[in-house]
């Protein structure tokens, strides 16, 4: 394990210390001024790097969404090697990591480097880039041309995500297009015989089977059907609203663009949460159940639908098969629900990497090559696969895992990484088997062709900035109140309405307008 930083000690919480990060630079440089900068990865990848140069030391928070990797396992040798970098990485459980963000935020005393996990940033992060707290990379980064793999590797205008006020703040964390799905326990549907939904009302139906129809066949009424619709982490949320149409510009009578969950579309959604409550198919305790908790109820077999990235239905398949052998988890098909479908598609930006203001500008350069580095298509296959005869065999000229794939290489192999664009990085998992990989293709072939996705992602309001944080904690109250039948959907109306015709509101539904004007 690599050493506690003093940053580390300084802060006002204690998380648990990674060796890994973030990325993993490239075994051949994109750039030949790399070596000269203090970061100098082998180009021969089979040869010990130790001799090329004094190691890029980093400092780094993130997110953890796996288990602490093992510095000593093969895939982490291999990594030191052709990285030649050396980290201290503070890596927070991901349910806790925004939390921690803003204290470290808040405390101004930052690290290197923050891997920022959330494809939108939050107001606490906004605020902080406006006071100064990061570098503006615009300057740095300029046409490109001396980081090509920035330029032509990383996922499309991945620029535009990661900007504040018209400068370059943050390198993208590139992800594919198809990201989410809405999933389900194959087999369940199988034992009680449903028929695989194909619209939202079939499936609500499908749910409300089988947590009536004791799928795990344990004698007890204990299913869950739903879980992940919590809005602290989103991912069950995203889906649904692009199936009533919520991700599409909705604007106000003066011409304001009028923020996604205060439209009628969503209302209809929580209208359908509501019923989906009703019928018994979201658990009591959805509002206050951690991702944690979310994922070991969907690997446990205790749940039908988790919504997550779909490379991760076969770690958590790997999982539920040790309590039922026939478990199996598909993508169903993008179900049809009043205004669209059942997809969600990711902007190709899955959160940044932002650059604190106190490190030195040369060593800015020297960051900045680093990651240009682990955007090239050659460490993004390492990144997926690893190393081969080890995690992987080439067998009739496919990559076929190794049972030590499952171990080394998981969430956390990517980091916190820029990594290069890969059209189904989220949906291949390299350690299924050739057959389950090309089911899951089969399953998403038309995700982005009827997809669409939250334009909310990027767009920035200072009036909505300053006003949202004052309503949004009430606002989350009333949505569950609705959910659970504790206010009526009229009492929920009034109130949305109340809130789109404050003044400060329309306002800051006019300055989206004007912004995604910019986007079009």
């Amino acid at each position: 394990m690599l050493s506690k930083g003093k940053w580390q000690k300084s802060t006002s919480f204690s998380v648990a210390v990674c060796c890994m990060l973030v990325v993993l630079a490239s075994g051949c440089s994109s750039n030949g001024n790399v070596a000269k900068e203090g970061f100098s990865p082998s180009n021969d990848k089979t040869k010990d790097s130790s001799n090329v140069g004094v190691p890029l030391q980093l400092q780094i928070f993130g997110g953890l969404y796996n288990e602490m990797p093992d510095m000593n396992n093969a895939y982490w040798k291999e990594y030191q090697k052709r990285l030649n970098v050396k980290l201290d990485a503070n890596w927070v459980p991901s349910g806790e990591v925004m939390a921690k963000l803003d204290l470290i935020l808040a405390s101004g005393d930052l690290p290197e480097v923050i891997a920022y996990p959330n494809p939108g940033l939050s107001i606490n992060m906004i605020n902080a880039i406006r006071n100064g707290a990061f570098w503006d990379l615009t300057p740095f980064l300029g046409d490109m041309s001396q980081y090509p793999n920035l330029k032509n590797s990383a996922s499309p205008n991945w620029t535009k995500f990661l900007s504040v006020d018209g400068k370059i703040y943050g390198l993208p964390r590139s992800r594919s297009l198809i990201n989410n799905a809405v999933n389900i326990r194959k087999d369940w549907l199988n034992k009680l015989g449903i028929p695989v939904p194909t619209t939202l009302d079939e499936y609500r139906n499908a749910l409300k089977q089988i947590v009536n129809g004791d799928p795990d066949g344990n004698g007890k009424k204990d299913t869950m059907g739903l879980v992940g619709i919590n809005e602290s982490t989103g991912e069950g949320v995203g889906p649904f609203e692009a199936a009533f149409g919520g991700f599409a510009p909705h604007y106000d009578n003066e011409g304001g663009l009028v923020w996604h969950e205060l439209t009628n579309e969503y209302t209809s959604l929580i209208e359908w949460y509501r019923q989906l409550y009703q019928d018994g198919s979201i658990p009591k305790e959805f509002m206050v159940m951690k991702r944690t908790q979310m994922e070991e109820a969907i690997s446990t077999g205790r749940a039908a639908t988790y919504m997550r990235s779909i490379k991760y239905h076969y770690n958590y398949e790997v999982q539920a098969k040790k309590i039922k052998p026939e478990a199996q988890i598909i993508a169903l098909p993008p179900l049809k629900g009043p205004r669209g479908y059942s997809v969600e598609l990711s902007s190709g930006v899955n959160g940044g990497i932002f650059i604190s203001k106190k490190v030195p500008e040369a060593k800015v350069k020297q960051i900045l090559k680093y990651f240009d580095s682990t955007t090239s298509p050659e460490i993004t296959d390492f990144a997926y696969n690893g190393i081969e005869g080890v995690h992987y065999n080439i067998i009739n000229g496919q990559k076929v895992p190794t049972e030590l794939s499952l171990k080394e290489i998981n969430t956390m192999s990517l980091g916190a990484g820029t990594m290069a664009y890969v059209k189904l990085g989220f949906v291949d998992n390299t350690a299924a088997p050739k057959e389950y990989l090309e089911e899951k293709r089969k399953q998403v072939a038309d995700y982005e062709k009827v997809g669409v996705y939250n334009i909310f992602t990027w767009l920035i309001s200072d009036t909505w900035v300053k006003t949202w944080p004052k309503y949004s904690n009430e606002w989350k109250t009333m949505m569950t109140q609705a959910i659970v039948g504790q206010i009526s959907m009229d009492d929920y109306k009034s109130y949305v309405n109340k809130l789109n015709n404050l003044p400060e509101f329309k306002q800051a539904y006019k300055e989206f307008a004007k912004a995604y004007s910019y986007y079009k």
